[in-house]
């Protein structure tokens, strides 16, 4: 416990899932968590989990500067200041090439990657002003490897990845880290919003079942849950991980290993 005592993190995309998976484990070692989404009951519901002097509630649409310069600020003035921020907030939209829109194309890099460089842009200040801070980017395997039908999410997590490591070097002197995390199969609720047909698996299906999903695909066979990411994040924004800045920190019980 502490592992984290005494900083205060910012959590995109809290509201469910990874997000909420991390807010709670940073709050569990002594974080105090401004969690943002725009699903604002389930986001409140969390902060008030976390208790008020540990949780504060933001909404926050991350493909939005103005909104992005707000939270930043409100999170330093209520809670003092930024140690750490995770840029978790996501959305998967896949589907054949060929049939995917542009549309859809943008709105995805909108969320994935314009939110992750709003996030970065905005909190290096009140980081700076700190003496430091510790950065995470959450990506994906599908940032490291392709995959059939996932072209546009690909794009867009290969892009944190790279960008993750580039802010790194840019940001070295600072004290501020930035790193990547690649998770695997996790049981969250992404999966009840994807369009089966676009990732055919064994069996008929009116929704995706990543544990089924997993038997196939893991090399454990073992589906992933959001407390094995989270706490790779704690990892990452304690000091534990101090000597460590763009790298990858893979999650995926050896998706990417063959």
């Amino acid at each position: 416990m502490g592992r984290v005592e005494g900083k205060v993190a910012l959590v995109t995309g809290a509201a469910s899932g990874i997000g909420r998976g991390c807010a709670l484990r940073l709050a569990e070692e002594g974080a105090r968590v401004a969690v943002t989404d725009i699903q604002d009951e389930a986001g409140q519901a969390l902060a008030d989990e976390l208790g008020t002097d540990q949780g504060l509630y933001l909404r926050h649409d991350v493909t939005d500067e103005a909104v992005w310069i707000s939270v930043v600020q409100q999170v330093v003035q209520r809670l003092g200041r930024l140690d750490v921020l995770v840029n978790n907030a996501g959305i998967g939209l896949w589907g054949p090439i060929t049939e995917f829109s542009l549309e859809d194309w943008r709105k995805q890099n909108a969320v994935n990657l314009d939110g992750v460089f709003l996030g970065v842009k905005h909190s290096i200040p009140p980081m700076r002003e700190a003496g430091g801070g510790s950065i995470i980017n959450m990506s994906s395997v599908a940032g490291l490897q392709g995959a059939a039908n996932l072209g546009g999410y690909c794009a867009t997590k290969g892009g944190v990845r790279l960008f993750t490591k580039a802010i790194a070097m840019e940001c070295a002197r600072d004290h501020i880290r930035v790193n990547s995390v690649h998770p695997g199969v996790i049981d969250t609720p992404i999966w009840t919003k994807v369009d089966p047909a676009a990732i055919p698996m064994p069996g008929d299906s009116a929704a995706l079942d990543p544990k089924v999903i997993a038997s196939a695909m893991v090399p454990t066979g073992e589906v992933g849950y959001p407390r094995d990411i989270a706490d790779g994040v704690v990892f990452l924004a304690s000091d534990e991980s101090r000597y460590m800045t763009g790298a990858e920190l893979v999650i995926d019980a050896g998706i990417t290993a063959g």
